[in-house]
């Protein structure tokens, strides 16, 4: 097979995927290596993937690939969530478009319907996992309602129960009234918006008087209970006891007092509706006041409001508060920002309602994951370690979570009430005499099952190979925005359950943002479509993009001039693979290191240093380093240059050189290959199979091997002088308007191989000698060496006096900001070691140039005067 003349990454991803998948090279289960497990985040089944998804499940790919490298048993489950409120409301939303509502159809129809969607969706998200290359287990896939998740949801759902640890009961909960179901603290996105302070007259039964009492939300007037004070203000002492007559409905209110209420706030009056608000609700438990509800599940209102019954809850308010104007109720309205909460699936503001659910105790659950954090090998790792305060904050102030849905679709709470005497079960299957029993009608929060996946998705609660073998997780690959979802749930349900924690570690990433740094969303239409990425620019450059322009817990900004130069460097790969296909043929060419040049040593040693430094910062989750060693090796070191300085030797008549260049090119390029292979599968399988090559895909190669061969310090120094030699003689001719086939006397402050002197005459037409005897001779420092020129006829001295100026006060610059960072104790004591070692080198070398120049430049001015 011979690689196309031009890089087509359309052909390229063709028919790999499935070829990979059906001849199980992701398969898990080989018993004679080490296992690593790494958690997937399952997507939900209510449409396509979202660009966060693409960097979220490509680096875990990225790891996954890594590992097996490594040589690795890996476990990557495929897997998708059945996203209980958000499935519902789209099948909801196709049943409408047909005329139709669920309760036309009953609830068993309905869950077909949605079954039927779970299937049409889960087909477009594996086509999409494909597209992007992700190598899953899909022997192993699991649902979040399948059958084995749905056993391991009801064990746990009983043994909380039984523990005391869950409980049904009256709480004000969040509601969403468009979806007509509770939602838990965490699915509340509180805005701020421009609201109204309502002050409204209310009399006083006893003397006649009237109070002014501000509420932002007039419609619940009907379910207030009682008026507070606090009973330390002197304005109200005196009417502690009476009663005050609510405008609303009529009905006297007691006036009552406690030390909860703001006297700075408002007119230090509160209404209490104990059944809309959770503060009131807490008064009302501890005065033991009545609870009555105003409002229907869906926003309306309900009996209790008289003529506004009926009214949708905005509505109510608008009319109310218009009826007390008329009435002379009204004192006055002021704007009034504040916080209100939203749904985050449907949008709608959410109602604080009082309900009857099921809530789990979380405060023992936590303080047990609390604990595990300080024991070393039960704690979970964060990457970056500051977002484990983000973990143990949340933790340390959790409340009680409400874990009932009132949908359909989802695990349904295994708990019965016996039609007679009223009792509940609660138990893993069905009572025997399920005639007698009517189960309850709600479901579980989606993140009650998806909490269990590190561990049901290994066949929990049955003992099996699976979960002895892979159990606890290595890593979960996130991004921030779920920690409070997804990481803390998993961490909680698995210390309940399993006595251990659920994985390793966690690699946090952060959000996709668009050009200008906004979050994406549909209403400022900024977001990315990866398929459509994929499409225009393949999947190996988007994945390229996504894993290496950012540092683990950051931000990522969508910048599609770098998915450009993403797709300019896989060309340039593409090229060079080309060009070693033509030099090598069909035969792999056999390395024999004793017969290496210093141009072939210099290549491998730098080959070895990059498989270390990509090898350390893979193990450390630093892929933007890992890429950038590689893109800068990749480019700089083999295209740039060893290719060009191959042909030297290819173009030569000895035999010998020619066969160890071929075979240290290809060495070097299948190296390459394999160490590219995790971030970039598709066009590293395509080049790699159209080489000579061992394994039937790169997907079974070995991580590559440091190669042994005698190099001295001295043979690589004199490669960086032949280098940086090549460069400034370019540079220099370019200066003074020299053609670059033009000889070029250069003299060098320290002796080089003839092998060097060859390199340079064959590639920048340099001739080495020994000594200028001109008096006018340009300089130029180059790695602690100075090359310099005779250039009688051309130098210009103030010219050039006027370049060491520039670089010496660039070196000055880049010294005294070398020395800022290295004297910030911060930067010393919390930036990565290998960062802090890399600015001390570089604080090295700029004072030795700098040193360097100063010298030159008084030789300079000497001339000058002279």
């Amino acid at each position: 097979m011979t690689l196309d003349a031009k890089y087509d990454h359309l052909k390229v991803e063709d028919g790999i995927y499935s070829t990979w998948v059906d001849k199980g090279y992701f398969t898990a289960g080989d018993m004679s290596k080490k296992p690593y497990c790494i958690v997937i985040p399952p997507p939900n089944v209510t449409g396509k993937l979202h660009l966060g998804h693409a960097w979220d499940t490509a680096l875990q790919d990225i790891l996954c690939r890594y590992k097996r490298l490594k040589g690795y048993d890996v476990l990557w489950v495929s897997g998708m969530d059945h996203a209980g409120i958000a499935t519902q409301a789209k099948v909801d939303a196709r049943l409408q478009s047909e005329g139709i509502s669920r309760y036309d159809i009953g609830r068993e129809k309905f869950l077909e319907r949605a079954w039927q969607w779970k299937e049409e969706y889960a087909a477009t998200i594996r086509s999409q996992w494909a597209k992007l290359g992700l190598s899953l287990d899909y022997t192993r896939e699991r649902f979040t309602l399948d059958e084995g998740l749905s056993k391991a949801v009801r064990k746990v759902f009983v043994d909380l129960y039984n523990d005391g640890l869950i409980y049904q009961g009256e709480r004000i909960i969040n509601w969403d009234p468009e979806l007509k179901t509770a939602l838990s603290n965490i699915e509340v996105e509180h805005k701020e918006i421009m609201g109204h302070m309502y002050y409204f007259k209310y009399k006083i039964v006893e003397n006649g008087k009237e109070l002014v009492i501000a509420t932002t939300r007039p419609e619940t007037m009907f379910a207030d209970q009682a008026i507070f004070v606090h009973p330390e203000d002197e304005r109200y002492k005196d009417i502690v006891g009476m009663h005050a007559i609510n405008p609303a409905n009529g009905q006297a209110l007691p006036i009552m007092a406690d030390d909860y209420i703001d006297m700075s706030f408002g007119t230090a009056v509160m209404k209490c509706t104990p059944a809309h608000d959770p503060n009131d609700f807490a008064l009302a438990k501890k005065y033991n006041l009545d609870m009555p509800v105003c409002m229907n599940p869906d926003g309306t209102m309900n009996e209790l409001c008289g003529k506004y019954q009926g009214m949708d809850r905005f509505e109510c308010r608008d009319a109310l508060v218009k009826d007390f104007e008329e009435a002379g109720v009204v004192d006055h309205i002021e704007e009034h920002m504040h916080q209100v909460g939203h749904s985050q699936r449907s949008g709608v503001i959410a109602e604080p309602y009082l309900s009857k659910q099921w809530f789990v105790k979380m405060k023992p659950l936590a303080e047990e994951v609390l604990a595990n954090q300080h024991i070393e090998d039960q704690k979970i790792n964060f990457v970056p370690n500051r977002f484990e305060k983000t973990f143990t904050q949340w933790l340390e102030n959790i409340e009680d979570w409400c874990i009932s849905r009132q949908l359909w679709w989802g695990h349904r709470i295994p708990a019965w009430t016996n039609n007679t005497t009223g009792e509940l079960y609660v138990g893993m299957e069905a009572p025997e005499d399920i005639e007698n029993w009517t189960q309850d009608e709600d479901v579980l929060d989606t993140w009650f099952s998806s909490g269990l996946w590190p561990f049901s998705t290994l066949g929990w609660p049955d003992s099996t190979e699976d979960l002895e073998r892979y159990f606890p997780n290595d890593v979960l690959v996130t991004g921030y925005d779920i920690i409070f979802f997804w990481v803390a749930r998993m961490a909680f349900q698995t210390r309940y359950s399993m006595k251990n924690r659920p994985f390793k570690d966690v690699l946090i990433h952060g959000l996709v943002r668009d050009s200008q740094g906004r979050k994406m969303s549909k209403s400022l239409g900024n977001g990315i479509d990866p398929m459509d990425v994929i499409h225009e620019k393949g999947a190996d450059a988007l994945r390229w993009f996504l894993t290496t322009n950012s540092a683990p817990g950051m931000d990522l900004r969508y910048d599609e001039a770098k998915v450009d130069a993403a797709w300019n460097f896989i060309n340039k790969i593409w090229n060079a693979a080309r060009y070693v296909q033509m030099q090598i043929g069909d035969e792999k060419p056999l390395l024999d290191v004793t017969k290496t040049s210093c141009v072939d040593k210099w290549i491998l040693n730098r080959m070895n240093e990059t498989i270390q430094n990509v090898e350390s910062n893979m193990e450390k989750y630093e892929f933007g380093i890992a890429g950038n060693e590689l893109y800068s090796f990749i480019w700089n070191d083999f295209c740039s240059w060893y290719i060009e300085l191959s042909k030297a030797t290819l173009y030569s008549d000895n035999s010998e050189a020619i066969q160890t260049t071929k075979a240290v090119l290809y060495t070097v390029l299948e190296n390459i290959l394999i160490l590219l292979s995790p971030f970039m599968p598709f066009v590293t399988e395509e080049i790699y199979k159209s080489l000579p090559h061992d394994k039937e895909s790169i997907n079974l190669e070995k991580w590559p091997e440091i190669i042994a061969f005698d190099c001295c310090d001295q043979e690589k120094h004199q490669m960086q002088i032949c280098i940086s030699a090549i460069q400034t003689t370019r540079e220099i001719k370019v200066d003074y308007g020299m053609k670059p086939s033009e000889d070029l006397e250069i003299c060098l402050s320290e002796c080089v191989s003839d092998d060097i002197k060859a390199i340079l005459k064959k590639m920048c037409h340099a001739i080495v000698i020994d000594k200028i005897e001109s008096e006018d001779v340009l300089s130029r420092t180059i790695d602690n060496c100075i090359l310099t020129v005779s250039m009688d006829k051309l130098i210009d001295l103030e010219e050039e006096k006027n370049k060491l100026e520039k670089e010496i006060q660039h070196l000055e610059a880049e010294i005294k900001r070398c020395n800022g960072m290295l004297n910030n104790p911060r930067f010393v004591q919390k930036a990565p070691e290998a960062k802090v070692n890399a600015e001390r080198d570089k604080l090295k070398d700029y004072t030795n140039k700098l040193n360097i120049c100063k010298e030159q430049y008084e030789d300079i001015l000497k001339k000058i005067t002279d």
